[in-house]
């Protein structure tokens, strides 16, 4: 017992020194993030004083919680996981810390201009991309080839419908189409409001007015559930990215519209059972001139009033640099750095060697305007959002009718109506219209 005793009271004496910053980071149970997790002890090795722990979570329940917490001052987090949504919101209420202190060799100037923009508030960062995205068609080459198809590089949205229809095979357990049907500003109605871009809709006209009664979401929308029940998985309206992910990379859809930065998970042949059989198009259009294609970076972000901004800043500057990639580049290889924030990931040549989506990410990102993301005239700045406080939670009422529309339990009719009627209700207790 005595030796026992004695034994533990040498480890104790030899334990290191307690770590004096404990920084608590709030991230999404995305891919890369999870990646980013794994190398956080090559962080903490280069800053011995600094420790990390983390709060992961699914995407509705991030935003939620972060949101909760920022606005009541909470303290819960140091550095925050959020959107190009949220960034300009946040920094005009003063939510957020400048990020000026990121050292001198972060290279600001090396981020992509369009991401850059979408964090950036009167010229300061006031969050630093962790991976930016657009939206495009992954889609399976050899079930194209068997069915005698071919991928147009800008397919219209006919195109995609007819070939989703040709290549759904039920009882083979194969979709045509794997799209976004889980409720959620950020889930469903990214998807929806990129799309609905492409059909000419709109969220409001110039006079704030909610545009859910016009033909053009009906369009959208009709087209959308139809399309879903005839060529789509059972149970769409409660998958988000990483369930039509999963779907994917196990071999059950032909084609999938998502985000840019799901291509180097489903090229890598350690998630993907279809690894060698994905090409990539632009996401598809009705020739009205505007791609159903969206502009979102996942950035990291520091609290104002927080206690640990040095720490933090430290973290951030380590997670989104240049030499962050070539991290993961040795570990995973090139093909699965974080994409879509740094200009020089886009002249690197070992990159574009391996990564066959590189050129149509960067151009994705590239034809998607915030400041004119409709056909017709709008008020808002935002590809699939309106950038405004109040979307967060009219987003997410419009997506709960839509994907009850989607489940069958509403008609699209019906759901069209709900949203324009709770739509019209917020945006008239906010003040926008009378």
């Amino acid at each position: 017992m005595l030796a026992a005793l004695m034994g533990a009271a040498a480890l104790l004496t030899a334990a290191p020194a307690m770590a004096e910053t404990s920084l608590t980071i709030a991230t999404v149970n995305n891919g890369d993030m999870i990646r980013m997790q794994g190398l956080t002890s090559e962080f903490t090795k280069a800053n011995p004083d600094i420790s990390v722990k983390w709060v992961t979570l699914e995407e509705n329940m991030l935003r939620q919680r972060v949101t909760t917490d920022i606005a009541t001052k909470g303290g819960q987090f140091d550095v925050l996981t959020i959107g190009t949504y949220e960034v300009p919101i946040w920094a005009k209420k003063n939510w957020l810390v400048p990020l000026d202190k990121l050292g001198a060799d972060y290279d600001v100037g090396d981020i992509l201009p369009k991401i850059k923009d979408a964090v950036s508030v009167d010229g300061k960062l006031y969050a630093a991309p962790f991976y930016g995205e657009s939206s495009m068609v992954m889609y399976r080459t050899d079930l194209f080839d068997k069915a005698g198809l071919k991928m147009p590089e800008s397919p219209t949205w006919d195109f995609v419908i007819d070939a989703a229809k040709k290549l759904t095979d039920k009882q083979g357990g194969v979709f045509g189409i794997c799209l976004r049907g889980k409720a959620g500003w950020g889930e469903n109605m990214a998807f929806l409001t990129a799309m609905s871009n492409s059909f000419g809709a709109r969220w409001f006209d110039e006079k704030w007015q909610p545009q859910f009664n016009t033909p053009e979401w009906k369009k959208t929308l009709s087209t959308y559930v139809d399309l879903m029940k005839e060529a789509g998985p059972p149970g769409a309206s409660s998958n988000g990215f990483n369930e039509n992910l999963a779907l994917f990379n196990s071999g059950k859809c032909a084609m999938w519209i998502d985000a840019t930065v799901a291509a180097s998970f489903v090229t890598n042949p350690k998630d993907s059972k279809v690894a060698d059989k994905v090409g990539f198009a632009l996401a598809p259009n009705t020739g009205l001139g505007k791609n159903a294609n969206w502009l979102w970076a996942w950035s990291l972000a520091v609290p104002a009033g927080s206690q640990k901004v040095e720490a933090a800043e430290k973290f951030i500057a380590w997670a989104t640099s240049k030499d962050y990639l070539k991290l993961v580049a040795s570990k995973d290889g090139w093909a699965n750095v974080p994409p879509g924030t740094r200009t020089s990931l886009y002249k690197n040549e070992e990159y574009l060697k391996v990564a066959p989506f590189a050129k149509l990410t960067l151009a994705s990102i590239d034809a998607a305007d915030p400041n004119k993301p409709t056909v017709k005239p709008v008020p808002y700045v935002g590809v699939q959002y309106a950038a405004i406080p109040e979307f967060q939670g009219i987003g997410t009422a419009v997506g709960q009718q839509f994907s009850a529309a989607l489940a069958g339990s509403m008609t699209v009719d019906a759901a069209l109506a709900a949203a324009q009627s709770s739509t019209e209700r917020e945006m008239k207790r906010a003040g926008y219209i009378k």
